[in-house]
């Protein structure tokens, strides 16, 4: 496929004049005189440069990768529909869609983008993070970077030590039949040739606690709402959880919550101050 980099020029600029400050989280401003977002915004968005995204939308530059395509696409809070039709534009295929996809959708993104001062965060249907809010990063660190299997907080709860140390001591025997539980109806869900299947063949090979978990074919097994964490700066907090689901995507989000005057409460507003500078 070729690149249409007029199309690609026109679109791009047309999604960038329909987005509002407030449809990102960010703020209008008393000096911005037109109507949606400004290139540097976007760019920033898009996580690449305001150069090379000044570039696209002048009808210059090279063709994007792949990569950069995606992160334009979630950037710029594209349907998938519109995702796909910025793909042709720039000459590549669509990825695909449903379980598979990384694409967060539109809606789900609006209302992480309002939860600035919340713990909260964007996952899969195999516990890989997508997104987190600063106050996410600042209360279980920074888990958007990992690779590989090591991307699922499931699979890295039975192979990393250090994972288990954000939650407290007496719910890790109920999260370690939670995340077996939950990876056994996904392997259901999605077959033999999945990763779901894939994780589930490395962690019997090098977990002797999930082989055990395994043979016991337990499934449906639910965390608690109210989970207990352990902060290495403000020590314990219990939070509850609340979830919602994009079926389409099969893309969670997940919301934590005190209760108002809890010392909970105050441990969350203390970690706003903090922020993530204490999170290694």
């Amino acid at each position: 496929m070729e690149i249409d980099r007029a199309g690609l020029a026109a679109f791009l600029r047309h999604r960038r004049e329909l987005l509002q400050p407030e449809d990102v989280g960010l703020p209008r401003g008393r000096r911005r005189r037109t109507g949606g977002l400004r290139r540097e915004e976007v760019a920033a968005l898009c996580h690449m440069s305001t150069d090379y995204y000044a570039r696209l939308e002048r009808e210059r530059g090279p063709q994007p990768s792949a990569r950069m395509i995606a992160s334009m696409a979630q950037g710029l809070r594209l349907s998938p529909e519109e995702r796909d039709h910025l793909f042709r534009l720039a000459g590549q295929a669509p990825p695909v869609r449903g379980a598979a996809s990384e694409h967060i959708s539109p809606g789900l993104l609006r209302i992480l983008d309002r939860l600035a001062d919340t713990p909260a965060e964007i996952v899969t249907e195999l516990g890989e993070t997508l997104r987190q809010t600063p106050l996410g990063v600042a209360l279980t660190g920074d888990t958007t970077g990992w690779t590989g299997p090591e991307r699922s907080i499931g699979y890295r709860w039975f192979t990393d030590p250090a994972t288990r140390a954000r939650y407290a001591p007496a719910d890790h025997p109920l999260l370690s039949r939670v995340f077996a539980s939950g990876l056994r109806g996904v392997v259901a869900l999605r077959g033999p040739g999945s990763p779901a299947a894939r994780y589930a063949e490395l962690l019997r090979e090098r977990s002797e606690e999930f082989r055990t978990l395994w043979e016991r074919h337990e499934v449906g097994v639910r965390p608690r709402h109210r989970k207990r964490f352990l902060h290495p700066e403000v020590g314990a907090l219990e939070l509850d959880c609340q979830t919602l689901l994009d079926p389409e995507q099969s893309h969670c989000l997940l919301v934590y919550t005190a209760a108002p005057g809890s010392e909970s409460y105050e441990k969350l507003r203390l970690l706003s101050v903090i922020g993530t500078q204490t999170v290694p």
